[in-house]
């Protein structure tokens, strides 16, 4: 019995990450509103009551996939990283690189474009907060700890980063000329960390 279990699991989980990638593929060539479920049931060959055993529907699939680009950014934001000599410069490695990210068609499509208007920006706001803030945070909080910003100043100063490198990707995202423009944001991002952190960007 335990073994049966666990395949039953075990295929249920195989089902979803099936589901998901499918609608992830769909989601950004066609975008949200020209995505049905009945694509998503076609694409996929999964049966409809499958479907609605993991996802009440179309927008709870849109969430889902919403949160697997999420955890995906988060990860190579810290890949990004993870080489850097100091918070300071893991916290410009990673937000050059979320920059970068943003020239992804796909992030672009489901994560900057559609993303706000079907979630509504306080609840999409809200998911970037529930996996960039923390990171950014992090980064910040280990620069005040060096002595390079006020302790008081870590949670404001985290949402001004969030929110500066939030507009720059929807900016990229949006753009008629993504690579150029990326390179535009980059520089700005840079210029916007090292004017407000009081210490080198290397350290």
């Amino acid at each position: 019995m335990p073994d049966r279990i666990n395949q039953n699991v075990a295929r249920g989980a195989a089902t979803r990450e099936h589901l998901l990638a499918v609608a992830t593929a769909l989601f950004a060539e066609r975008g949200y509103e020209a995505t049905s479920i009945d694509a998503v049931l076609q694409e996929s060959g999964v049966s409809r009551g499958s479907l609605y055993h993991h996802f009440k529907g179309k927008d709870a699939l849109f969430e889902a996939v919403l949160e697997a680009l999420e955890t995906d950014v988060g990860r190579r934001t810290i890949a990004a990283a993870a080489g850097a000599t100091g918070p300071a410069a893991a916290l410009r490695a990673g937000c050059l690189e979320w920059i970068r990210i943003a020239r992804d068609p796909v992030i672009q499509q489901i994560l900057l474009i559609d993303a706000p208007s079907v979630l509504g920006w306080q609840r999409w706001r809200a998911l970037e907060e529930r996996y960039a803030l923390g990171l950014i945070k992090g980064a910040v909080a280990a620069i005040a700890g060096q002595g390079g910003l006020a302790p008081e100043l870590v949670e404001v100063f985290s949402h001004v980063v969030l929110a500066a490198i939030d507009e720059i990707a929807l900016f990229v995202a949006r753009s008629d000329s993504p690579d150029a423009d990326m390179l535009a944001g980059t520089g700005a991002i840079d210029e916007v960390l090292s004017r407000l952190l009081p210490s080198p960007l290397g350290s």
